[in-house]
């Protein structure tokens, strides 16, 4: 690091909201459950930990994972750390392809949620997180899976490529990361949502994205009845029990714990 590059100010001491609107919706408490599945089984048990949540928009898992420590963010849009720091988030607005503003080897614990899917240089984002992680630290991704399944919704979300297992695993590997554990996610409504996506090419709803309206400082999720939105939320919860003890062979989604060695 040069001299020239800013510190990350002290992590403020506010309250952490019990539950943002995102919660409520099937889709992200589904992939916020998968997370907690893998997580608890592979990081060490403790709330200490020094955490960086890269790309982390305007802070919806910042509350999730205070759990495991302090968090500070990263985030490269000025709208959602207006956003962030309205809940009192520690946010800063950074580029995470550059190197962080933080002394090497800072960090027991990164995470990306979807988020180096969206760059060109997914595996800078990587080999930064490997650099500013503790030895023994910990990365956790997740990022959509299956570039057959590119839809609108990857349009809307300025998105560069889905992933498979595989390639997902030699960028880590190429970062110097060891995979201690990698499943597809939403295993369970895997034929009914990529049925879903070839049908309606070309006539998807149209929401609300940061990319496309100057106005949002995020993509907006799709919504459902609420019926099915309970039910998909419960499906979701079930899948992640299971996937604290077996990984899924294809879904619409990667969860990966990977880890820095030491």
């Amino acid at each position: 690091m040069t001299d020239t590059k800013p510190d990350l100010p002290p992590i403020a001491d506010v309250p952490i909201p019990d539950r943002i609107d995102h919660d409520d919706h099937w889709w992200f408490a589904s992939r916020t459950w998968a997370i907690e599945a893998l997580m608890r089984q592979v990081l060490p048990k403790t709330n200490g930990l020094s955490v960086l949540d890269v790309g982390c928009g305007a802070g919806n898992m910042i509350h999730h994972l205070s759990r495991y420590g302090q968090v500070r963010g990263l985030e490269v849009d000025p709208r959602p750390v207006r956003e962030a720091r309205l809940h009192g988030y520690h946010v800063e607005q950074y580029d995470a392809t550059q190197p962080y503003p933080s002394d090497e080897a800072t960090f027991d614990l990164i995470t990306a949620f979807d988020v180096i899917e969206h760059v060109d240089d997914d595996l800078a984002i990587l080999r930064e997180a490997y650099r500013a992680l503790k030895p023994g630290g910990h990365i956790v991704i997740t990022v959509p899976a299956l570039m057959w399944l590119w839809s609108h919704n990857d349009e809307i979300n300025a998105h560069k490529r889905r992933y498979t297992a595989q390639t997902l695993k030699t960028g880590l590997a190429g970062a110097g990361f060891r995979v201690k554990r990698l499943s597809y996610n939403q295993f369970f409504i895997f034929p009914a949502a990529a049925a879903l996506i070839l049908l309606r090419r070309g006539h998807e709803p149209e929401l609300t994205s940061h990319h496309l309206d100057e106005e949002a400082y995020e993509v907006e999720m799709e919504p459902a009845s609420p019926l099915v939105n309970i039910i998909l939320t419960q499906v979701g919860k079930v899948e992640a029990g299971l996937m604290r003890w077996l990984s899924f062979p294809f879904g619409t989604g990667l969860v990966t714990v990977a880890q820095k060695p030491g």
